[in-house]
């Protein structure tokens, strides 16, 4: 067991000491209404610990659990750090849940408090309290929108903070002797998985976990107290309780929360983080969004821009192979730094990073590579919530196109006789909340199963294939890896999502989702009108152009031996986006692949039947919860009877 000091073995004690040892050091900052608010280490502890006997005035006991729910504020992180103070448990839950996701983890958790953002989030308790009996209390920071409502169950967060401040007064040393009864091994946070087989269940990890495994990466990484990070990806995902909260507290450095979701890529670039993390769609849509822009551009800016990226990557490849660049493209970086690659890392708000990091799937190599050939470090890892978040990263001076790099300190990885990989490290949860079955099904003697088909290669690097239980075979016995070839046809920038279909089946199809913001801005250059979404997904121009990609992901498997024959032979574009509210994906945009086989159980067959079109009607829930109707004749294209038409080798 590794050893932490006592005075420093939760995270409350350490923002205290943050708060003794450097008082006025900007721990986190929230743009509100255009300004930038800033809160000093001092200030944290001192909200935190208001937050605290706020709770305690009501009632909260050692082992409750307290919801946290909203976008990332400076609120809701102390009131993570008030929670864990009083030896209360925080559970953080997807801020665009809605109701039925939100009464289960609730219930489920049974949570007696909840601290929420505003008025949207209480709404949503409100209406799910008759489901959640143990709930008592809802405390909200932002009140626009409610000054009717008169529930006794509903506090401000300037009231409780008022109540903690009288508690404090009657009990001076209430804070101090529930905050020294802490101890690393008690549980410090709750995350509930995304829930892509079955319902959600709840991770807990221990102040131990993410202490040890946030320290142990921060040494490998060289992370200082100067880092500047943008906290803008859930706080229900473990990720952001590693890299916004638990490294945070465990260095010092400074946290940003960003004024909306809409507003993140502006508030990136004001800020000029040092430290980030994004998964790959948000690489793809920053450089979907940057090619946008070149594309726009007149043509001889246009035709600079092409040649020196294509400068940049040619080296960056050259790099990331081990081979010696071509002198030349040597020559010309200099010249391209001043003139493209400069300008567009300034552009993006990403001047200043030392460390970036992509993560939950594989991203695809010309992404990589592009990023990568600005001058950003950008490295892959790897990791999920029973993990504390962190098993492997791509070491400084080693980064591959095709692993998740090396385990980090304190790690073990070895793979199972059938492929699976499992690991251990001071990072293994303690279980699910309330699920000793699930528990033992995925942790055994220390050593937790991932779920995920890889190997180590010969450098000692992780390889992933797929997740386990969806590596299969088609009819024929050729192994199908959905997840392998959905990950190729979203390395386009015009396929937001993919699910690859094949197993026990002839051939593989696939249904493809379109984005919308890259295809309608290259229909808008090429006079292509129309009016929605489903509109578009179905003009020819359109199935032509993702049958470029199509042919682009067959092409690449060639070379491959082992998953040649699992190229796509049929595909559909689906009249509407896959949703979270309508249960298809995930809040984190993991393909829900039992519920997309019975949602589209009628298309899958028309893909494997003799017709070239399908007619379809389906129910969509709008984010107020109400439901209506698309409907759509969709197309099905046959990439290999094509193919054999135009005399090219068929699959």
């Amino acid at each position: 067991m590794t050893t932490i000091e006592a005075g420093l073995d939760t995270f409350p004690k350490l923002v205290r000491s943050n708060a003794e040892r450097r008082p006025h050091k900007i721990a986190i900052r929230e743009k509100d209404l255009g300004i930038w608010q800033a809160y000093t280490w001092r200030q944290y502890f001192e909200r935190a610990r208001r937050i605290a006997l706020g709770l305690a005035a009501l009632g909260f006991a050692r082992g409750d659990k307290a919801a946290i729910i909203g976008d990332n504020r400076p609120e809701l992180y102390w009131a993570v750090a008030a929670t864990q103070a009083l030896g209360g448990v925080p559970v953080p839950l997807y801020q665009d849940s809605i109701e039925k996701e939100l009464a289960y983890i609730v219930d489920h958790a049974e949570a007696r408090f909840a601290v929420v953002e505003d008025q949207e989030q209480v709404d949503k308790l409100l209406h799910i309290r008759a489901q959640c009996p143990r709930l008592e209390s809802i405390v909200y920071d932002d009140s626009r929108g409610m000054r009717a409502y008169s529930d006794p169950c509903l506090i401000s967060l300037a009231e409780l903070e008022e109540r903690g401040d009288k508690l404090a007064v009657g009990q001076p040393g209430y804070f101090d002797a529930e905050l020294a009864r802490g101890s690393a091994d008690d549980v410090a946070i709750i995350c509930y998985t995304s829930g892509t087989t079955g319902s959600p269940k709840g991770t807990m990890l221990t102040h131990r976990n993410m202490i040890v495994m946030g320290r142990n990466a921060i040494e490998r990484e060289g992370l200082r107290h100067d880092e500047e990070v943008l906290a803008y990806l859930p706080m229900a995902w473990v990720g952001d309780h590693i890299f916004s909260y638990a490294q945070s507290v465990l260095t010092g450095f400074t946290v940003n929360c960003p004024e909306s979701a809409a507003t993140v890529l502006h508030d990136l670039k004001e800020i000029g983080p040092t430290y980030f993390f994004a998964p790959p769609r948000i690489w793809e849509n920053l450089l979907t969004n940057v090619m946008i822009r070149v594309e726009d551009a007149a043509r001889p800016k246009r035709a600079l821009v092409h040649f020196f990226l294509g400068v940049a990557q040619a080296l960056e490849r050259a790099r990331l192979h081990g081979r010696t660049p071509s002198a030349w493209r040597r020559l010309l970086h200099p010249l391209g730094q001043a003139l493209v690659y400069g300008p567009l890392r300034d552009n993006l708000g990403m001047r200043r990073i030392r460390v970036a990091y992509t993560a939950g799937e594989a991203i695809g190599p010309e992404i990589f590579v592009f990023f990568r050939s600005l001058g950003i470090n950008v490295k892959q890892l790897y990791g999920m919530t029973e993990s504390s978040a962190l098993v492997a990263i791509q070491p400084n001076g080693d980064v591959r196109l095709d692993t998740v790099g090396t385990p980090l300190p304190g790690v073990e990885i070895r793979i199972s006789e059938q492929g699976e990989v499992l690991y251990r490290s001071p990072g293994v949860f303690v279980g699910y909340f309330k699920n000793t079955e699930a528990t033992r099904q995925t942790l055994e003697d220390g050593w937790v199963r991932s779920g995920d088909a890889g190997f180590i290669d010969a450098a000692g690097h992780l390889k992933i294939i797929d997740r386990a239980r969806d590596v299969s075979r088609l009819a024929g016995g050729t192994i199908f890896a959905p997840k392998y070839l959905e990950n190729k046809l979203k390395f386009s920038p015009y396929v937001k999502e993919a699910v690859c279909l094949g197993q026990d089946r002839p051939f593989v199809t696939a249904l493809v989702n379109i984005d919308l913001a890259a295809v309608g801005n290259w229909a808008e250059r090429r006079g292509i009108a129309y009016t929605s979404y489903t509109d578009l997904s179905q003009r020819a121009e359109v199935y032509d152009l993702i049958e470029h990609e199509v042919r682009r992901v067959n092409a690449s498997l060639l070379d491959d031996d082992v998953l040649k024959g699992a190229r796509i032979r049929k595909f559909l574009i689906l009249h509407k986006e896959l949703d979270p509210d309508d249960e298809e994906i995930t809040r984190t945009r993991k393909v829900r692949r039992g519920f997309i086989a019975q949602k589209y159980a009628a298309l899958i067959e028309a893909l494997y039947g003799d017709g070239d079109r399908v007619q379809v009607q389906a129910q969509v829930t709008y984010e107020d919860g109400r439901t209506g109707t698309v409907r759509a004749d969709v197309k099905i294209r046959d990439v290999a009877l094509r193919a054999t038409a135009a005399g090219e080798a068929s699959l």
